[in-house]
């Protein structure tokens, strides 16, 4: 890093131990430091900066022994560079430590013998610094038991499977406001069929409905979004789940996430499935998301000094009543998954349905709707099809266009395609 002065003279700070020579000639300057940008260009946390900028190195003498000087290795090896997994903060770390039973200690002796190792110590620094800054300040309020429930989801995560191959996933999460008892569910999807069969799920879980649900201004929730210029629409059909279920849908101001704070602070530790990357196939990575949640809902909650478990049993009381099997039924929904063969192709119940050549490889969700097979990657729809007892059923632009991409330099790309289609009719019964 150089720091460039205001006469033709810059000072080279290579280590941290060279900036109290930038401190000499600032203060010769009657300059103050940008500690913000030292601390960046470093790459290390604005305190450690500040200390050496002051002269305050730390001590040389060797770190204590600590009996957990035995995992050291492991600690280190598990923070190297070139390391999938992902560790977010010293408490991760720690619960994917004890959770796989390579060690058992308490949290606090953990992070403080983190912190005493200033190589293990840097590798936060640099998470920390990367992070984008949480809003300014929030007011905290408290709610009546059963009155709110927040809902929001952890998106578009990308995971390396054990397989190698790299999936998105995301997670939906509903907390009650009173007892701060989470439900969680991971999909591949963030449709709107998606979130309101995981809510009535979730109902159905905790036996009641809340008098009100706190979201985001979700476009599965929202058609308008809600702004302190205006109250914003809730999209009809979710409206109508809504009024059948028997809760009232309120939105967050547009960019004000504080507002629902119980929920978002819940989804930190769903970053520790960073912690499992490539450890885990589809399957795996939903019970490890079982497992967060179980843990959440037994471990005391440092907002209310309680186990979440414990005060749900006073909140559940003070749940709306559930509404009838019959329209429990009607809002839920498999979440079922087809992959993309080579040929551009899924199968559904003895029959095989075109994609675009995109997709080949992928894993895309699934949904039928009045007779029609509706194909998902996240919340966009790739493909419709009318339900068929053909045993091929060809759009014809996504025929062509996996014909274009197999033979680029082919003639009249077009009729080849209608032909061969044509051919395909006769030979497989399909649909084109």
């Amino acid at each position: 890093m150089h720091y460039p002065l205001d006469f033709d003279v810059s000072v080279e700070i290579k280590t941290l131990t060279d900036l109290p020579k930038l401190k000499n000639i600032l203060e010769a300057m009657n300059l103050k430091p940008n500690m913000s940008k030292i601390a960046r260009d470093m790459a290390c946390d604005r305190r450690t900066a500040k200390d050496y900028y002051e002269g305050k190195f730390p001590s040389s003498k060797r770190a204590k022994a600590s009996y957990l000087d035995a995992y050291y290795d492991k600690i280190k090896n598990l923070l190297e560079p070139g390391n999938v997994q992902v560790f977010y903060y010293k408490s991760s770390l720690w619960r994917y430590l004890t959770r796989e039973k390579i060690l058992a200690c308490p949290e606090s002796t953990f992070r403080g013998y983190i912190s005493s190792r200033p190589e293990l110590q840097a590798y936060f620094d640099r998470q920390k610094a990367q992070m984008p800054a949480g809003p300014a300040g929030t007011v905290r309020f408290e709610t009546a038991p059963g009155e709110q429930a927040q809902v929001d989801w952890k998106e578009d995560i990308e995971y390396l499977t054990k397989d190698g191959e790299l999936i998105t996933v995301n997670v939906l999460s509903m907390v009650l406001s009173f007892s701060r008892f989470r439900l969680f569910v991971l999909t591949k999807s963030r449709i709107q069929s998606i979130l309101i069969s995981s809510l009535t799920e979730f109902f159905e879980t905790v036996g009641g409905v809340p008098h009100e649900i706190l979201s985001d201004n979700l476009k599965t929730v929202m058609d308008e979004s809600r702004t302190q210029y205006q109250k914003g629409k809730v999209n009809e059909r979710f409206a109508q789940f809504s009024r059948d279920m028997g809760f009232s849908v309120r939105a967050c101001l547009a960019r004000r996430p504080q507002t629902k704070g119980k929920v978002e602070s819940t989804l930190k530790i769903i970053d520790d499935i960073q912690c499992y990357q490539g450890q885990l196939d589809y399957e795996g990575l939903q019970e490890l998301v079982r497992k967060l949640n179980h843990e959440t809902n037994m471990n005391i909650h440092q907002g209310t000094g309680h186990v979440p478990l414990g005060l749900f049993q006073k909140e559940k009381e003070s749940l709306l009543s559930l509404p009838s099997n019959r329209i429990m039924t009607l809002y839920k929904i498999a979440q079922d998954h087809v992959k993309v063969s080579k040929e551009g192709l899924v199968s559904y119940k003895g029959s095989k349905y075109s994609v675009p050549a995109a997709y080949i490889g992928k894993t895309l969700f699934y949904e039928v709707i009045e007779q029609h097979l509706h194909l998902y990657d996240n919340t966009q729809q790739v493909a419709c099809h009318p339900v068929s007892s053909q045993k091929l059923n060809y759009l014809p632009h996504h025929y062509q266009e996996h014909l274009g991409r197999t033979q680029p330099y082919a003639d009249d790309i077009a009729a080849r395609s209608r032909e061969n289609l044509k051919k395909l009719g006769g030979l497989y019964n399909a649909s084109i």
